[in-house]
């Protein structure tokens, strides 16, 4: 898991205007299923078939096991792109959300 300079700095304020450090949840529902959720640390209930991919920024990643199955040994970035957070996701910033890129799901963030 490695994430862009620009979804770096977004981490960095999220965090600092958080207090905290945040996690992701890479969704594997039918409706954002390229869609990394972002949440306050511990917010998200993390089940037996998530796995942890990693940290940015100090903020732990994760990803339902099937999901991650189907889309393959790929790399994963996590990056930033305009528009309104999905769900009950934080927001990366004014007008930006997260987005999670991978050559197996190349659409993903646009």
């Amino acid at each position: 898991m490695t994430a862009t300079p620009a979804a770096r700095e977004a981490v960095r304020r999220l965090r600092a205007a958080r207090g905290g450090p945040v996690m992701f949840v890479q969704s594997a529902g039918c409706c954002a299923g390229s869609t990394p959720m972002c949440f306050d640390d511990g917010e998200f209930l993390i089940g037996p078939n998530d796995e942890r991919l990693g940290e940015i920024e100090g903020c732990s990643f994760y990803i339902d096991a099937a999901l991650h199955r189907a889309w393959g040994s790929g790399a994963l970035v996590l990056d930033v792109a305009p528009g309104q957070p999905e769900g009950f996701s934080l927001g990366a910033g004014d007008g930006l959300r997260f987005v999670t890129l991978s050559d197996a799901c190349p659409v993903n963030g646009n």
